[in-house]
């Protein structure tokens, strides 16, 4: 996938995303390090490099390793930060790059009919990685039985909104 500045990016190991990162933090300030750093306790920040299907310079992508579809894939921003609601705009810019991209990849190698695009965002709404990440799942015609109301079923008593 191309750069902002037209470089084709490589997947990186974490110390080379630390290292951006530092450099990144240095050029704003030094106590902004705190905010730009990674958790070494998070698997995100973690991630085996060999793990990593796309990436530009503020994200990468995944193959989920719980799929629960062929081909669902997960777009993670490089800085470690909790809320989708704290991403930068470029950062945001950046992991919808990044899963615009993976569509299409996933659209040349599995065929999908449609797709759910879905981010948990807290623990209330089941949020259990607590480094953003937005899930493209890949949907296949019949994978259930009726998927009118899509997303909504997470509630399930909030979610047939039709009436037949």
């Amino acid at each position: 996938m191309a750069s902002a500045d037209g470089h084709r990016s490589q997947p990186f190991s974490t110390s080379q995303r630390l290292m951006r990162v530092r450099h990144r933090v240095r050029a704003f300030s030094d106590d902004v390090y705190v905010e730009w750093g990674m958790s070494l306790e998070c698997p995100f920040c973690t991630m085996e490099t060999r793990r990593i299907v796309a990436s530009n310079s503020m994200a990468f992508a995944i193959r989920d390793g719980y799929p629960v579809s062929p081909g669902h894939t997960l777009a993670i921003p490089n800085r470690h930060v909790g809320s989708f609601f704290d991403l930068s705009p470029q950062e945001h810019d950046a992991l919808f790059e990044v899963i615009r991209e993976q569509k299409r990849v996933l659209d040349r190698e599995f065929s999908p009919h449609a797709f759910n695009i879905g981010i948990n965002d807290g623990p209330a709404a089941g949020q259990t990685v607590f480094h953003v990440h937005v899930h493209l799942i890949p949907r296949y015609r019949g994978d259930v039985a009726d998927p009118r109301g899509g997303v909504r079923w997470v509630l399930p008593g909030a979610a047939r909104y039709w009436k037949d």
